[in-house]
């Protein structure tokens, strides 16, 4: 089998992978709660990179190992309770959506906080990125303010992907960003774990009620946390930076199938919404890096 066509299967695999993590999300809470999802799905996948960790983390500097810890924090412990909250009150078509605003605000983060140059065409992508998510919050409705409140908070979590990305290209390029995943997770895990514990999961997990949701939020931490990870960075090396970001468009398609099949409400507005939020990823990033960070 040729090099492309195995860029392509690794490229679906990832597009499914961390297109059907909102669905599992979903899923998970439906027998638990939204702090016990978010929370195993952060612990599983630190224990599975934790032989990763045992081998790498003492060729990581002890000077970064906060900056390390921090970076799984933002790249992945924050924005795993932010999906989870938010899909209590609104589809997971919808998170899945705007979680393609990732690679818009890893370049506003980047002018705001780290001080990248932009250029006339990365604002113009920005604004038309920015158009169709107001559209597409638009789209659902505006009776109250909790469709608009819950969907933020998805906004917020790819702000934390953005600041994340920058945060380590800056102060850990030296770093391989495996070890950074791995490393990272594994750390992250601990106060998973913790809350896990203060929740009461270990007094329930066993309940015929409850496994349901452990399998969703386990294969959510294992396959679309640690597994998705690796996939992403070997894709990387192997077709370069520029095809593997191109997995920011697939995520949506995959999120919007499993609505559709989940019976969600997705009708043109928000498909034509999905369409304007892309083509500002596409103009802002033309020539140029798009970062690609699944859920």
């Amino acid at each position: 089998m040729n090099k492309e066509v195995i860029s392509w299967i690794f490229f679906s695999l990832l597009s499914v992978i961390w297109g059907s993590s909102f669905i599992l999300m979903k899923i998970g809470m439906e027998t638990l709660s939204v702090y016990q999802v978010a929370s195993l799905r952060i612990a599983s996948a630190g224990i599975v990179l934790l032989p990763l960790t045992v081998r790498h983390i003492r060729s990581i500097p002890l000077n970064k190992l906060g900056t390390v810890f921090l970076s799984g924090i933002l790249g992945s412990l924050f924005p795993s309770f932010l999906f989870c909250i938010a899909e209590t009150k609104i589809d997971s078509a919808l998170a899945g959506t705007l979680n393609a605003l990732t690679p818009i605000f890893a370049i506003v983060a980047g002018i705001l906080i780290f001080g990248l140059e932009v250029s006339s065409k990365k604002i113009i992508g920005i604004l038309i990125a920015f158009s169709g998510s107001m559209l597409l919050l638009l789209s659902k409705g505006v009776k109250d303010s909790t469709n608009i409140y819950y969907s933020l908070l998805i906004v917020l979590a790819t702000i934390s992907y953005g600041t994340n990305v920058n945060m380590v290209q800056k102060y850990l390029s030296n770093i391989s960003s495996l070890k950074i995943a791995s490393v990272g997770l594994s750390l992250c895990a601990i106060p998973a774990l913790l809350v896990l514990l203060l929740t009461g999961y270990f007094n329930i997990f066993t309940n015929i009620d409850t496994i349901k949701g452990t399998i969703a939020a386990s294969t959510l931490g294992i396959f679309g946390t640690a597994i998705a990870n690796i996939l992403f960075y070997m894709l990387i090396k192997r077709a370069g930076v520029l095809f593997t970001s191109m997995v920011t468009y697939g995520i949506p398609a995959i999120a919007i199938f499993w609505g559709i099949l989940d019976h969600e409400d997705i009708g043109w507005k928000q498909l034509v919404s999905l369409t304007i939020i892309l083509a500002g990823v596409y103009i802002a990033n033309r020539k140029g890096k798009i970062v690609a960070i699944g859920d």
